[in-house]
């Protein structure tokens, strides 16, 4: 993706079975669950870079000893900064006599992360202050293990605003512009009615106080717990919680929009966001590793019980689409084929862009993620040339020309290129401020391979997905007319991204998408401006209904125009003016049919074609029109119910 985009939080959670000694006698160290949580979380930190946290929970701890411990970074390399001073921490302890580095016990008491439950989050932030205090895990402390509370999660609300409103209305105090912390205060909430009721009915039976705890200790129903507290949220999630006590839950929104898996032995449970980090960490194989269902909630007791059951009643799966395209790691095996079908499925548009001249056609990509579709595109280019050849040397033999020569001709000719044009190997800073000298540093951000493409040729370039297209515009093709080909194509592996993301992605803003732009230029060059205003009207009609009721007017948009004419229109803006090349840019998208037949698991499409999952996306599509219409800039969702 080369438009800067932020998006998807990961989440790690282990869940020792075992007691600490028996990780120090099997792998040689008693902090064996510390260490995999590290391996967990640096395996998925392309989802997270604003800032991350760890926390643990210590299981039976004496009284008056401490359980429950965090430590959060919202700096540059947070990830490595944690776990090294942790480690160091552990190292100095170690050498100090403070710990036994060979006795678990010893460990478990003096090392704040050598607990049974350890939690880890990666945090990309679409909302709040990026600072230590947002970052994850969000901890509820109480003098009570049974009603403290950590939790964290990839998610969003679009129904935050009225979700915090049922707060105030109980009296409390909520802290706004997180709906993380209303996330917390709701479970929290519902753990202490189950706390105090379970404490009433005991206490009235005449048991004592310390026998009520430990009584509420195993008594606290987590199922019962997540089904109260969920009653009502809307949006996209998978949340980690873990209660002062031990117990600790796994859960997932009902259309299975955020990702979520996990991986068992007799040893441990593990989840994460993504498949393969659980493979590589665990050394287990596809099989092994299972996804968390739409709607499932997994309980892990505090005595190490795992159990399953459905908070709410599982709805159509709509898993995100941008998974499979961009944000999770391609080396999951699913995802790497998918990636590839999706290069090969652009094969007869870009034969189309380029006149069939596959021969004059170098072909390449941008930025580096969308180097597993560019290898689907190029075995797709390949395949579509060896049918050309087949078809050549049939033909050839019925009509009796087939030559020597000829044979010569038809294997060596107009077979696709492929070449490594752009070089994306250092991080620039845009320090300056100003935008024109801010805009110059952006295009040296990329650098390319000099004499590879002539005159003659088309120049191919694929790219994940094109979000706002100012980074196309402003950088990528004016490199890319350095080298002065006839035509440049830049084909994107996703389709037209036309609306808000409210479930986890920064995208929602509906001004700053291209395609948006474009379909607004085009109303107004054709005349048809009032179409704009009436779009307004409606949106504003519709956010006076109950949400379960309202539609997506913005669609009205796009109505008018074909897919084509709006890539038409991108191509014309995104043109690279000022390079003194006077060549022809084509951008073009894949189809969003195309797309579900790459895909081997069913998802949402919501960016695409506006058909959201829940009736949060319609309230949060509508007010984003209107924030443009009225020139408004922010999170829309913040803004709506």
């Amino acid at each position: 993706m080369s438009d800067d985009l932020k998006h998807e939080c990961g989440l790690a959670f282990i869940r020792l079975l075992k007691p600490l000694s028996h990780f120090r006698q099997k792998y040689g160290t008693a902090i064996y669950g510390f260490q995999k949580l590290f391996l967990l979380m640096e395996k998925q930190h392309n989802r997270g870079q604003d800032g991350i946290g760890i926390g643990s929970v210590k299981l039976n701890m004496p009284l008056g000893q401490p359980y429950i411990f965090r430590e959060r970074n919202s700096k540059a390399n947070g990830l490595s900064k944690v776990f090294t001073e942790q480690s160091k921490d552990f190292a100095k302890m170690c050498r100090k006599g403070i710990i036994d580095p060979d006795d678990g016990a010893s460990v478990k008491e003096k090392f704040d992360f050598g607990g049974e439950l350890l939690m880890g989050h990666l945090r990309y932030g679409t909302s709040g202050v990026f600072s230590q205090g947002s970052c994850h895990p969000y901890l509820r402390r109480t003098n009570w293990l049974t009603r403290t509370l950590m939790v964290l999660g990839n998610f969003n609300m679009t129904n935050a605003g009225m979700l915090n409103q049922r707060l105030i209305d109980r009296g409390q105090h909520p802290v706004f512009g997180t709906d993380t912390q209303t996330v917390l205060e709701e479970i929290g909430f519902h753990l202490d009615e189950q706390h105090t009721e379970l404490y009433h009915k005991l206490r009235d039976q005449g048991m004592s106080g310390q026998d009520i705890q430990q009584h509420i200790l195993t008594a606290l129903d987590i199922p019962q717990l997540i089904r109260t507290s969920a009653d009502g949220w809307d949006g996209g999630f998978s949340i980690v919680g873990a209660v002062g006590n031990g117990d600790a839950f796994v859960m997932r929104d009902p259309h299975g929009i955020r990702p979520c898996h996990y991986f068992q032995n007799d040893e441990l449970i593990a989840f994460a966001s993504e498949r393969a980090p659980l493979m590589t960490v665990f050394d287990a194989d596809q099989e092994q590793v299972h996804e968390v269902e739409p709607a499932q909630v997994m309980t892990i007791s505090r005595d190490g019980q795992v159990s399953s059951d459905f908070y709410t009643e599982p709805l159509e799966r709509k898993h995100c689409s941008f998974e499979r395209i961009y944000f999770s790691r391609g080396n999951d095996p699913a995802i790497y084929r998918e990636r590839k079908a999706m290069g090969a499925a652009l094969v007869p548009q870009i034969v189309e862009a380029v006149n069939n001249e596959v021969g004059n056609s170098v072909i390449s990509f941008i930025p580096n993620t969308a180097e597993i579709g560019y290898q689907g595109l190029m075995d797709g280019m390949r395949k579509y040339r060896r049918n050309e050849v087949a078809e050549a040397v049939r033909e050839a033999v019925r009509s009796g020309t087939m030559t020597e020569d000829k044979i010569d001709e038809l294997i060596m000719s107009n077979w696709p290129r492929g070449e490594k044009i752009a070089h994306k190997d250092i991080k620039m800073r845009t320090f300056i401020s100003q935008e024109s000298g801010r805009n110059q540093l952006v295009s040296h951000v990329y650098d390319i391979s000099y004499g590879v493409v002539g005159p003659e040729d088309n120049l191919v370039a694929l790219d994940d997905s094109i979000v706002r297209g100012t980074t196309l515009q402003q950088s990528i093709l004016k490199i890319l007319a350095r080298t002065q080909p006839k035509k440049i194509v830049v084909a994107s592996t996703a389709p037209q991204i036309r609306y808000p993301d409210c479930y986890g992605i920064d995208m929602s803003e509906l001004g700053k998408f291209i395609a948006f732009k474009a379909a607004v230029r085009l109303l107004k060059r054709s005349g048809r401006e009032r179409i704009i205003d009436d779009v307004y009207k409606a949106c504003v009609a519709e956010l006076k209904k109950p949400v379960s009721e309202m539609i997506n007017q913005v669609k009205g948009i796009y109505a008018p125009f074909t897919d084509d004419e709006i890539s038409a229109e991108i191509s014309l803006m995104v043109y690279p003016e000022g390079t003194g090349w006077k060549g022809e840019v084509q951008v073009l998208y894949q189809t969003v049919e195309r797309l579900h037949e790459c895909l081997e698991t069913k998802c949402g499409d919501w960016y695409f074609t506006g058909n959201y999952p829940t009736p949060g996306g319609n309230a949060v599509v509508n007010k984003a029109f209107i924030n443009y219409y009225d020139n408004i800039s922010g999170r829309t969702y913040d803004l709506v119910f």
